[in-house]
Order: structure tokens, then C-alpha cells, then sequence
């Protein structure tokens, strides 16, 4: 992993030309667990022109009635990757020393210690898409066999990532991938390119599908199955830098399947019976997403966060509105359904698709029955973020 420096200002607006058209931001980014190739950048919980207005708990959706206990826990969890930050410090501090506490003193504690904001889209609507994912399970094998040749592959020895934040502060919140052409720095291999075997690439373990490596890809997590029955946790370690785009949306516009088809069982489906155009359905999305083994005594998925991810309790969000780590009060429903679903869950993650202010992508969980919710759930919904009081963002 590199970190290039430019002081010149024409050479750095040279590098943004080559690259920005191929990047669109970190999606989920690396995670605190050694070895890690880039820390994860936890932003202030103050965003700059933040879409928010001051709310009252009463108008937060069954606040009154919801269980607040698996939220705690997720919360507590999050401290541990927030209780240094100057905003979370006194916060994470007075929450360490609430022993065991009841649903009713968890409640007290986030009214005494927060301010619910609702968020709004640029349009000032309040209804965003909250999808869902999950940690998928995949058969594979450390070795190639006439079953098992797709590979899954680990960050590439030539992958650069340029960080333009020390000359254009703006661009914090964005790291160019690229790779070296003699003396020039170009965009990584897109995902053709990649499939093709360009670049330094190290294979870390062969699957037997396709479709099942590009939705674990869109996950970011999962588990891999080998032959004599053990579980290996994989995880998000980098991405080529191109931008991602939504092969649902592209057999929609191609009449290959409608709106409501156009889930993750419809694609799974759709390949089956498709075969030969696979490959080029594939290969229209050029981001392709790189991984590491984790540690087998994780209790589940790492978040951009950099703590585990608690099951139906942590989303991922855009942290350019959102502030990595916050509390946000969810009101939606269960996928397919009127049924309310309206729960106090942590901004914990983040994702290449996840772009806009009210918009979230829902953590099921690991397995068969947490994809079969998250590839259903495309449902309408508002948020709340509560920020730590003292800490609110500026209202224009």
C-alpha cells in the first residue's frame, strides 16, 4: 500500500484527471485488525452542510416500545473503536459505567446523552432505500480443481492507493487506486481486466460459482467452505478503485428482467438459465473488491468501523453524510411486507452502493436465511442519527 505525496499542483490535478473518472470513494473500507493495508478514517461527527433538522424522541416511530438491549450491545461495541475520538470520548466513558443496565435505563441513557436528528435527501424528502446484505457462505478450496476455478483474490502487490488529502483537503474523504505504467500512474485493471489475470494478482482460494464470488464481492464478507468441512472468514481488504454499478439495474434496462425480478435470487436465477451471457453481464461492473483471511475467533463480519458487526443491529451508510459509528433510529419495514420495522441500529459499515443521506444497507446476519431477507429487502425508510450532545451538527 503506498501513499503518494504530490506537492505540485499541476501533478496532483494530473493524477485526479487519470483517476477520478475510476473512483468513486472507499467503499467498504479496510478494517482494524492486523494485518490491515489502510486504517479506517472514522470521520468527525460533525459533517460540513450536514441534510439534518432537530427532532423530539416522540417522533421517533415506537421508541417507547423498543427493545433497546441488542442496540446497547452494538453501541458498547462501537466504543471500542470511538472512545478516543474527542466527540465519543465523555459519551463512551459515561456508558462503560452503566452496569448491566435495564431497557429502561439504556433509553434515559441515549435521551440524556443525545439529540435525535432526522435526515433529509437534497430535495428535502424523507424517504430513502434501504436495502439489505449479509455474510455468505461459499464453497472453495485452497487448491484449483476442475470444481473449484474461480479464484477470490487478495489485495495485488501493484496496487496503489494516492492520497491527494495533504494538497487538496477537500479530497479527505477520497483515495485514488491506480497502479504504475513506466513513470505514470494509470487506473487499476478494471473487473475484464482482472478476469483476463492482469496485474500482480495472488490468488487466496478457488470457488466453484461465479455469480456466488461476484455477490460476495457486493457483501464484502463471508465464509469459505473447504472441502473437509472448515469455515475460513474472509473480508474486505481492497477495491480497484472503478466505480460500481448495479447489474440488476442493467438487466432491467436490457428487458432480461423487470423491477420486482431484479433481486439477488432473481439474478442467481436469471445466470442459471444464461449462462453464456454471464460473463458479459458480470463485466459491465467494473469495481471489483479484494479480500483477506480473518481471524477464525471473530464473532462475526468486520465493519469499516473496525468492530464486529452485530446481527439485524448494524448498518452500513454514506460517511459522507452519516457519521461512522452513530447511533441511527431506522424506520422501515421487513422486506416484501407492510410490517414495521423500526429499531435503533449503528452506523457501523460502509458500501460502494451505499451513496445519498437517507440511505441504508441492513446487516442480516450470517447464512442461507440472512440472504434470503437482504436479497428481498428494497423498502422505503426514514432516519434519525442521534449525535452526542455538544457535538450536534451545524443547522444552515
Amino acid at each position: 500500500m503506498f501513499f503518494i505525496n504530490i506537492s505540485a499542483r499541476t501533478r496532483a490535478v494530473g493524477i485526479t484527471l487519470l483517476l477520478l473518472a475510476a473512483c468513486t470513494g472507499v467503499p467498504k473500507p479496510p478494517v482494524v485488525v492486523p494485518p490491515v493495508a489502510i486504517p479506517p478514517v472514522i470521520p468527525a461527527v460533525v459533517t460540513p452542510a450536514a441534510p439534518f433538522a432537530v427532532s423530539k424522541w416522540e417522533m421517533l416511530p415506537d421508541w417507547l416500545k423498543t427493545d433497546l438491549q441488542p442496540s446497547w450491545t452494538a453501541f458498547m461495541q462501537g466504543c471500542h473503536a470511538l472512545k478516543n475520538k474527542p466527540d465519543w470520548r465523555e459519551v463512551c466513558g459515561r456508558a462503560g459505567e452503566l452496569v448491566k443496565p435495564d431497557n429502561e435505563a439504556v433509553r434515559q441513557f441515549f435521551e440524556g446523552a443525545f439529540t435525535p436528528y432526522q435526515v433529509f435527501n437534497p430535495d428535502g424528502t424523507a424517504n430513502g432505500l434501504i436495502t439489505g446484505y449479509y455474510e455468505p457462505r461459499l464453497s472453495g478450496s485452497r487448491s484449483k480443481t476442475s470444481r473449484f476455478k474461480y479464484p477470490l483474490y487478495a489485495a495485488p502487490d501493484d496496487l496503489l492507493t494516492i492520497d491527494l488529502s495533504g494538497v487538496y483537503p477537500q479530497l479527505k474523504d477520497l483515495r485514488l487506486r491506480g497502479r504504475l505504467e513506466g513513470r505514470r500512474i494509470v487506473p487499476y485493471y478494471n473487473r475484464a481486466g482482472i478476469d483476463e489475470g492482469h496485474g500482480a494478482l495472488r490468488v487466496l482460494f478457488w470457488v466453484d460459482n461465479a455469480v456466488d464470488l461476484f455477490f460476495l464481492q457486493i457483501q464484502g464478507s463471508g465464509r469459505i467452505e473447504l472441502p473437509d468441512g472448515h469455515l475460513i472468514k474472509v473480508g474486505y481488504a481492497d477495491q480497484n478503485g472503478h466505480p460500481y454499478v448495479s447489474i440488476g439495474k442493467k438487466l432491467i434496462e436490457a428487458g432480461e428482467l423487470s423491477a420486482d425480478q431484479a433481486s439477488m435470487q432473481g439474478i442467481k436465477h436469471w445466470a442459471e438459465k444464461n449462462p453464456a451471457k454471464l460473463t458479459a453481464l458480470l463485466e459491465q461492473n467494473p469495481s471489483y473488491v479484494f479480500f483477506r483471511e480473518l481471524p477464525e475467533n471473530l464473532s462475526a463480519p468486520l465493519g469499516a468501523l473496525g468492530v464486529p458487526l452485530t446481527e439485524q443491529y448494524s448498518i452500513a451508510i454514506d460517511p459522507r453524510t452519516i457519521p461512522l459509528g452513530a447511533p441511527v433510529f431506522l424506520s422501515t419495514t421487513y422486506p416484501n411486507t407492510p410490517e414495521p420495522l423500526n429499531r435503533l441500529m449503528l452506523a457501523q459499515d460502509t458500501g460502494g452502493a451505499i451513496r445519498g443521506a437517507v440511505r441504508a444497507d441492513f446487516f442480516w446476519g450470517f447464512g442461507d436465511q440472512a440472504g434470503a431477507q437482504a436479497g428481498r429487502m428494497k423498502q422505503r425508510g426514514q432516519m434519525w442519527v442521534l449525535f452526542p450532545k455538544g457535538a450536534e451538527p451545524a443547522l444552515n
